[in-house]
C-alpha cells in the first residue's frame, strides 16, 4: 500500500492558486507608456551633417555647408593664398599660416597670420586677422628668431582686402544673368 503525504496533496492546488493570482495582477499593473525620444542637439557638423555635393538648402546669407560665412571664408583663403597654410578649420573659422619670409626681406624677417572668420553673416566685423612678426637676432642665419611688433595697420589692411574680395564674390554670386 502506498503512503499518502499531506504535502503532496497541497502542491498542485498551491501552484494553481499562485498562477491564478499572478495572472490576475496583469489586469491591474499597466506598463508605463513609452517615452518620446529626446531631441538631439545638432552634431559636430550641424543639423544636416556634412554636405558634400550641395544638395542641402543653403542659407540666404551664404553660410552654406561650413560653420562660417562662405564668402568671408573663401575670400580669406584667396587673399592669403601666397602664404603656405599650416592649419585650416572651416567649421571653427580659423586659418593659420606657416611662417612666410617675403623675398625682399632676404631671410631677415618672417610673418605668420591667423585669420578668424567670426560669423555666418557677411559683415564687416565678421573677420579678424592677427599678424605675428619675427626678425633674426643679429642677422645671422644660425641665430634664433626673436618676436617683434608688427605694423599696427597691417591686420586692418588684410581684413579690408578680405572684405573687398568677399564683397566681389557675393556680387558675382548674386548677379542676375
Amino acid at each position: 500500500m502506498r503512503s499518502f503525504s499531506v504535502r503532496a496533496a497541497f502542491v498542485p492546488p498551491l501552484l494553481l492558486l499562485s498562477a491564478l493570482t499572478l495572472g490576475a495582477c496583469g489586469d491591474f499593473i499597466q506598463p508605463a507608456p513609452p517615452q518620446p525620444a529626446p531631441e538631439r542637439a545638432p552634431g559636430l557638423f550641424g543639423p544636416q551633417g556634412i554636405v558634400l555635393f550641395g544638395n542641402a538648402p543653403t542659407e540666404a546669407q551664404g553660410g552654406g555647408e561650413i560653420g562660417v560665412n562662405t564668402f568671408l571664408w573663401r575670400a580669406s583663403l584667396d587673399t592669403i593664398s601666397f602664404i603656405p597654410l599650416q592649419s585650416v578649420d572651416p567649421f571653427g573659422g580659423v586659418i593659420i599660416t606657416d611662417w612666410y619670409s617675403p623675398p625682399e626681406a632676404n631671410g631677415a624677417e618672417r610673418f605668420k597670420l591667423t585669420v578668424y572668420v567670426l560669423d555666418k553673416r557677411l559683415r564687416s566685423d565678421g573677420v579678424k586677422v592677427s599678424v605675428f612678426r619675427q626678425q633674426r637676432a643679429g642677422g645671422n642665419p644660425a641665430v634664433e628668431w626673436r618676436d617683434v611688433a608688427a605694423n599696427t595697420g597691417t591686420p586692418g589692411d588684410i581684413e579690408n582686402a578680405i572684405l573687398l574680395r568677399a564683397r566681389q564674390m557675393w556680387l558675382e554670386a548674386n548677379a542676375k544673368p
